[in-house]
C-alpha cells in the first residue's frame, strides 16, 4: 500500500494537539501544538548529520501541508 507523503492525525486523549505524520523516509510525527518531533527511524551518526540539514525543510513542509488541508475545509 502506498501512503501520501503527509497524513493528519488526532487523538481525543490529546484534544489540543495537531499531529502531522511524515510517512516517507525519514518518517516522523510532529505535534504542531508544541513543534515536538518524534522520529520513527533509527539513524547512524552519518545519517544524523544529513538529517539535521533536511529536518528543518521537512518540518516546514509538514506545517505547509497542515495549512493547506485546513484551508480546504474552510472553503
Amino acid at each position: 500500500m502506498e501512503f501520501p507523503k503527509f497524513l493528519l492525525g488526532d487523538n481525543t486523549d490529546y484534544p489540543s494537539a495537531i499531529f502531522v505524520v511524515h510517512a516517507q523516509y525519514p518518517r516522523f510525527i510532529i505535534n504542531l501544538e508544541n513543534d515536538e518531533v518524534e522520529w520513527l527511524e533509527d539513524f547512524s551518526r552519518e545519517d544524523e548529520k544529513e538529517l539535521e540539514s533536511e529536518a528543518e525543510h521537512l518540518i516546514e513542509q509538514a506545517s505547509a501541508f497542515y495549512d493547506r488541508e485546513v484551508s480546504r475545509y474552510e472553503d
